[in-house]
């Protein structure tokens, strides 16, 4: 019995999905749970796999195609089965159905190299057109004749002769694999040589709808918001030994650096509550909850999941849903559902040795904190100079809601919790 598949609602935020890759197509056989189609929302990408054994019966839609939720994307089944009762409104019409016939193209005029051989002309040759062609060496695949009927005269071949490149038998070898014409020849009479012939230019791709999504966020912040960013840095000795302590420990979670700095960021954040809003048609949203984004690097792009309701979790508990999280990112599992809804964002890159940055806000959130690499620092204390583990902070700011002073209490705030970590976690 054949078997139709949707596309799947992946979450309540999503609409439609883009048909990244057919796996398998129609006619080859698949067993239960191997994956057909790989589909992409504005945030990640997703396998549908098939529900049974069988035959892939028909694909409805091409690759790059946006369906809407719900719509049937595939059948499964045996083969011979028909599949017309599934088809939905709009998909691809069978490659077996007769399509409309096209209005004929008038005979177009090609800028065609030299060849050893003559070729098929878009019309008979006269004596004379003849007679150039053989004398110059030239055979376009195609001309417009202006003689009667069509019929190729000599001053066709001749204008399309000065025209067209004309090319050496070496060059010409060299284009037929694979080489392109870089400018005007630099032999007799403009003939290409060799010499005149490039390497072609790279390929171009098409650009993922995640990396179309993140390219659209990013122009958007930038347009929509007043951006400015604060640099300090605290003393990183507090995360530094609890963090060994963490490692030296059996039964608890492994929480590291960036867990603790995320962890520290939220309580900054509950006695700042003032970062913790959103800005949305000039009016001013204050969330008593602490939904906290945090960016992950994915193989499919920038996505940040968000980890609801943070202010009540421990460090341990906070490090756990990170790392969940995290791992179903990366993997293209996460629910669109988790990339939705913070109201405030860490952005860690010291992992790759960055000193300081310019995190970008993620509108309508207002704030975002970058977190830095740890660097030996020198201080003043008492008259002398001590050097000291210190981690870089960074955050940005819409200056149409945090003016300077604030957001720079702010950051000092989370400086001080960062720098007395141990009293505010328990391990």
């Amino acid at each position: 019995m054949a078997t139709p598949v949707e596309v799947p609602k992946l979450g309540n935020t999503v609409e439609e999905c883009l048909i990244a890759k057919w796996r398998k197509h129609k006619g080859e056989q698949v067993s239960a749970g191997e994956v057909v189609a790989e589909i992409e929302t504005d945030k990640a990408t997703f396998e549908v796999t098939a529900p049974a054994d069988g035959t892939v019966l028909e694909t409805f839609f091409e690759e790059g195609a946006l369906v809407p939720v719900f719509t049937n994307l595939f059948v499964i089944g045996q083969a011979g089965e028909s599949v017309d009762a599934f088809r939905p409104q709009g998909a691809a019409t069978p490659a077996t159905e007769a399509a409309p016939a096209a209005a004929p193209e008038a005979p177009k005029v090609e800028r065609q190299v030299a060849q050893p051989a003559p070729a098929a002309s878009s019309g008979p040759l006269s004596p004379r057109a003849r007679r150039f062609a053989a004398e110059h060496d030239f055979h376009p695949a195609s001309v417009t004749g202006s003689g009667p009927a069509g019929r190729v005269l000599e001053e066709d071949l001749r204008q399309q002769y000065h025209e067209s490149p004309r090319v050496s038998s070496l060059a010409n070898k060299r284009i037929e694999e694979g080489m392109e014409i870089g400018g005007a020849g630099s032999g007799t009479g403009g003939m290409v040589l060799s010499g005149d012939l490039v390497a072609p230019g790279p390929a171009a791709t098409r650009m993922s709808g995640i990396r179309g999504t993140i390219a659209r966020r990013m122009r958007e912040s930038l347009a929509t918001t007043a951006q400015y960013t604060l640099h300090t840095s605290a003393n990183a000795g507090g995360l530094l030994l609890l963090r060994a302590k963490v490692k030296a420990s059996t039964g608890v979670p492994d929480i590291n650096i960036n867990d603790l700095v995320t962890f520290c960021a939220i309580q900054a954040l509950i006695d700042v509550p003032d970062v913790n809003v959103e800005f949305i048609d000039g009016k001013i949203y204050k969330h008593r909850e602490i939904h906290l984004g945090f960016a992950c690097d994915t193989p499919r792009g920038l996505m940040v999941p968000v980890v609801r309701n943070a202010h009540q979790l421990t460090a341990g508990e906070l490090s756990v849903k990170m790392k969940e999280l995290t791992a179903q990112a990366v993997q293209g599992t996460v629910s669109p559902d988790d990339l939705t809804g913070a109201t405030f964002t860490v952005s860690n890159l010291g992992g790759l040795g960055i000193e300081s940055f310019t995190p970008v806000l993620n509108p309508p959130q207002v704030a975002i904190l970058g977190v830095d690499s740890i660097q030996l620092k020198p201080v003043r204390r008492e008259g002398r100079i001590e050097f000291i583990d210190a981690i870089g902070l960074s955050i940005t700011l819409d200056h149409q809601v945090i003016d300077g002073a604030p957001g720079a209490r702010f950051l000092k705030v989370v400086k001080e919790k960062i720098e007395n970590v141990e009293s505010l976690c328990t391990i």
